[in-house]
């Protein structure tokens, strides 16, 4: 409220508790030098957490596959009759989803650049005043930055911020979870009508309150209802993004920009992660209980399983193994990262 300013704030309140330091907290630096690159550790941080929900959903959709993969049932184009399948079959289609997204979102976590030191406007003036015009110390301190922050780089250049494309690739690899999400989430749904397969169903739990005998996927329809918020946000009206400002920018960062994507990182965590994390904390545990009525499913097939066999074998249990650490968390909702 004294400041009206989110970075001088901090650097005063940091400076009343270490006077001596107050002088240099901020020397050289810029607000976007703080909050950009903090932007940035935030988004490495809460991808590597949707890396591990899906990796943890993967592990549980391929046990349910390697169960279920003789099991026929009928399968559907334009949701009619069509030939037999298997429920492991089913499955493997929606864990090729997930691997697709998997394989998104290690490539972002990999691929991530710093804002790293540059200045105010990108040019690293004052930082190169600091070391009497000395270019490769500058360098160096750029370097030594990310790597203090677990970054193997830093973008090539910048103006104050850092582009705003970086942004709309974190959404686009966020709404295709979310597709993926909606897709199997959608087929549960379908198939809860045929009564083909079930979601969970607590032994207190009441379908409807009045109709008791109904179970209703509502672990489903919370999820669909998420996802549909999720897959939307790359192309979300351009005043409720975060990456509207690539429209506005111009040469220089007019206010409009910097206020809404910088200043509200909490909300701007709200509207990306938050609603991506319950998302996939959900498909995980429901599918690990998933209860199957074979009464229904009891269709007659000449089929082998070695499709999904070797889908397992092939493309799930390679990943499954290199990402033995992630596996080890016993709940699926830890949240350390």
């Amino acid at each position: 409220k004294e400041f009206r300013h989110d970075v001088m704030g901090h650097v005063h309140a940091y400076g009343k508790a270490a006077p001596s330091a107050m002088p240099i907290i901020h020397l050289g630096a810029t607000s976007c030098y703080v909050g950009d690159n903090t932007d940035i550790v935030q988004i490495r941080d809460a991808l590597k957490l949707i890396k591990r929900k899906l990796v943890k959903t993967i592990s549980i959709l391929r046990e349910f596959a390697a169960k279920y993969r003789d099991l026929p049932t009928l399968g559907f184009t334009h949701y009619q009759p069509a030939q037999l399948t298997t429920v492991g079959k089913r499955c493997t289609l929606w864990m090729q989803d997930l691997m697709l997204d998997l394989e998104r979102v290690e490539r972002e976590i990999e691929d991530l650049p710093m804002r790293g030191v540059k200045g105010t406007t990108g040019t690293q003036a004052s930082f190169l005043e600091l070391f009497d015009g000395d270019h490769e110390k500058v360098k160096a301190l750029n370097k030594r930055v990310c790597e203090l922050m677990g970054f193997k780089k830093a973008i090539p250049v910048s103006g104050q911020t850092y582009t705003r494309k970086i942004d709309f690739n974190v959404l686009s690899v966020l709404s295709g979870v979310a597709q993926s999400a909606y897709k199997m989430c959608g087929d549960i749904r379908l198939l809860a009508n045929l009564k083909e397969v079930e979601e969970p169903f607590a032994k207190t739990q009441i379908g409807s309150s009045a109709m008791a005998y109904k179970r209703n996927p509502m672990r489903s329809e919370r999820v669909c209802s998420i996802a549909r918020y999720v897959m939307g946000l790359p192309m979300a009206p351009p005043i409720l993004m975060p990456t509207s400002g690539s429209r506005e920018r111009w040469t220089t960062l007019p206010s409009v920009v910097s206020t809404f994507p910088r200043d509200s990182l909490p909300l701007m965590s709200f509207l990306l992660f938050l609603p991506t994390l319950p998302m996939a904390s959900t498909c995980g545990p429901m599918s690990s209980r998933l209860t199957l009525w074979p009464s229904s499913l009891s269709w007659p097939l000449r089929s082998s399983s070695w499709s999904v066999d070797e889908f397992l074998a092939d493309e799930i249990d390679p990943v499954l193994k290199a990402n033995a650490d992630l596996l080890q968390i016993d709940s699926v909702d830890a949240v350390n990262v």
